[in-house]
């Protein structure tokens, strides 16, 4: 599995903005992460400004989003979906679009989902419990 370092990632999405405001082609992934990028208006000048963002540090305790890991939470989903893994997960996602009414705000909601599998499998020091997951989407489908 390929697991970009803090730097990777943050630059993937820097040069993903760079080449969209260039008018260059962007590659499947980087496309992807457009797409993504563009439903994030509060980030572009985030992404817009690496100089001065790429070393920034974020703090969720203190209230900050870090917006690399959003976005990157929002590509991994992305294609989990696309490739129904875990399976069901289609399924799930479908529902809690039909509870919002919208895709993004059924993004949100699941990405929750997704972040705290990954935290309680860091914390853990585990894998990723992926039933688990599948039953967070279903619980806040049914909310």
């Amino acid at each position: 599995m390929f697991e970009p370092t803090r730097d990777q990632a943050r630059e993937f999405f820097f040069e993903t903005w760079r080449k969209y405001g260039a008018g260059e082609v962007l590659s499947g992934m980087e496309a992807l992460a457009l797409e993504v990028v563009l439903l994030h208006p509060e980030y572009h000048a985030v992404l817009g400004d690496p100089e001065r963002t790429r070393e920034r540090d974020y703090f969720p305790e203190l209230g900050q989003t870090n917006p690399f890991l959003h976005l990157s939470l929002h590509l991994a989903l992305e294609e989990q979906l696309s490739i129904d893994q875990p399976r069901g997960i289609v399924a799930r996602f479908a529902a809690l679009v039909a509870r919002h009414g919208e895709r993004h705000a059924a993004l949100h909601d699941a990405l929750e989902c997704l972040a705290e599998m990954v935290w309680r499998a860091q914390r853990e020091r585990a894998e990723p419990d992926g039933a688990a997951y599948l039953e967070c989407l279903e619980a806040r489908a049914r909310r």
